[in-house]
């Protein structure tokens, strides 16, 4: 299973993408908006973990250009935007779930995997 991680936190990138490839999946991350919208527009990924502040486009923004390709990769926001409309917006956007910033990385691998099946 292939993973696109789109986030400009190094010190969260780095050992969460050593984390997955330890469960065997396959990582590829993206820092900056428009470069994790070009590769998540490829349609190579079988799931997209989205921030929502990234520099160059945010991570709804890239939510909403896959839904509007009619691409159904499942899309995890992983963000620090707590509120319930922050939640709702993410959603509405066409993310299939949400969780937000600091996680347990039990919870997180859990969530793949259950997007994943």
């Amino acid at each position: 299973m292939r993973i696109l991680l789109v986030d400009d936190e190094v010190e969260l990138t780095d050992p969460l993408s050593r984390l997955l490839q330890r469960q065997n999946y396959t990582v590829d991350v993206a820092s900056d908006g428009k470069t994790g919208c070009e590769m998540a527009l490829s349609g190579h990924y079988d799931l997209l973990i989205l921030d929502w502040m990234l520099p160059g486009k945010s991570g709804l923004d890239i939510c909403r250009d896959v839904r509007a390709q009619s691409q159904t990769t499942p899309v995890l926001f992983l963000t620090a935007k707590d509120t319930l409309d922050d939640r709702v917006d993410g959603l509405d956007a066409g993310a299939d779930d949400y969780l937000v910033k600091p996680f347990e990385l039990r919870e997180l691998l859990a969530r793949v995997r259950a997007l994943l099946r």
